[in-house]
């Protein structure tokens, strides 16, 4: 089968994650599978794009701020959807991760307009919204691009509330979760060195500041234990930096920036506990990732994973506030057979349920019943 998959866009520091690690690692399983399968993106900071990601063909357009200050929602790539409006029919099916932005919107309208079977991924970024942009967005794309998906792929409960509310009943959903490629264990750690590792975009729902307030708190107690957070700057960068430069223990809290995407996974294999102290995240890739190197996970009980994270023991699931979050880095840090339990349940946790081989052959399954399913007609 044909297939071309749509993010938004890549960068060298991977600053769209997730739907961009979640594209390559389906695309890759997909092509081991014996699928012929090309990722079309947008995109910026290169000097030279990449035409292979981790062995995936992918081709990248520029992209063009079309609507000043609103971030990833006002970016566009004309040169994209030139591309999908003369190729839409040369491919079998279009798997298209889908949030309100001027990329992949208008890119799943050409493939609807061509009759082209689409499918739909939206990783939680379809959502009511009031914001301005929104409701001429909802309104002349996103409603009719989703009534006319031959699937929609969600992965939690309310995501699929949330694309009812914005696109109605009818929805043509199927649950699928997010997957990773089977990862070698963490490093060993003969020097007893612990850290702590926030490895995320440094955006205010990511809460890093709470990180480095935990870390404050844990630096003065404990004296042979590390936190490093690893991401780009959205907008806490500033913040984190004058916590960290105000403190007496700038020489273990250190914010090192962005990493290649490529290179998370062998980040993570040189730390002890992994922490993503965010609220309402939907599926985040970076804690499956870190629990396939066998890293005990900190998360809260808002993020999508939480429930398979609490009933596997495969870290500590927490409320949102402070104090929550200081004692369970305390005890992953401190307990070091507690963590090593809890890594080891995160690997087997991922074996059984998030593999990615296992999450291809699905797909697979979904395109296959898509492209024989009868069109929505959008209303």
């Amino acid at each position: 089968m044909r297939i071309a998959q749509i993010v938004t866009v890549v960068t060298p520091e991977g600053a769209y994650g997730g739907p961009v690690r979640v594209a390559v690692n389906q695309a890759k399983a997909l092509i081991a599978l014996g699928h012929d399968v090309t990722v079309f993106a947008g995109t910026r900071g290169f000097s030279i794009p990449p035409t292979e990601i981790d062995e995936v063909p992918v081709r990248l357009f520029p992209t063009v701020q079309a609507i000043p200050k609103a971030g990833f929602a006002g970016m566009s790539s004309p040169g994209l959807l030139r591309a999908v409006r003369r190729e839409a029919h040369q491919f079998d099916i279009w798997h298209i991760h889908l949030a309100r932005d001027l990329v992949t919107l208008p890119a799943a309208e050409l493939v609807r307009r061509a009759g082209v079977p689409y499918v739909l991924q939206c990783h939680g970024m379809i959502d009511p919204s009031d914001k301005l942009l929104a409701r001429p967005l909802d309104a002349f794309l996103t409603r009719p691009v989703l009534r006319a998906a031959r699937r929609i792929l969600s992965l939690t409960p309310r995501e699929e509330q949330d694309l009812t509310q914005v696109g109605g009943s009818q929805l043509a959903v199927s649950r699928i979760p997010n997957g990773v490629p089977e990862s070698k264990p963490l490093d060993s750690n003969p020097t007893g060195r612990r850290e702590a590792l926030f490895l995320a975009r440094l955006q205010k729902r990511k809460r890093p500041l709470y990180f480095v307030e935990a870390a404050l708190h844990i630096a003065a107690q404990s004296h042979d234990v590390e936190f490093a957070l690893v991401g780009p700057d959205e907008g806490e960068g500033r913040a984190v930096q004058d916590s960290i430069k105000a403190s007496p223990y700038g020489d273990r809290i250190r914010w090192s920036g962005a990493l290649p995407p490529e290179e998370t996974v062998e980040r993570m294999r040189s730390a002890s506990v992994y922490v993503l102290p965010s609220v309402d995240e939907p599926f985040p890739m970076s804690v499956l990732e870190a629990l396939s190197v066998g890293l005990p996970v900190i998360i809260t009980d808002s993020c999508g994973l939480a429930p398979f994270v609490e009933a596997a023991e495969a870290g500590i699931v927490i409320d949102a506030s402070q104090a929550s979050l200081n004692q369970a880095m305390h005890s992953l840090l401190t307990d070091t057979g507690l963590a090593r339990r809890m890594g080891d349940n995160g690997r087997e946790l991922i074996k059984r349920d998030f593999s990615i081989d296992s999450v291809a052959r699905l797909l697979a399954e979904h395109y296959e019943a898509a492209v024989t399913a009868p069109v929505h007609q959008a209303k």
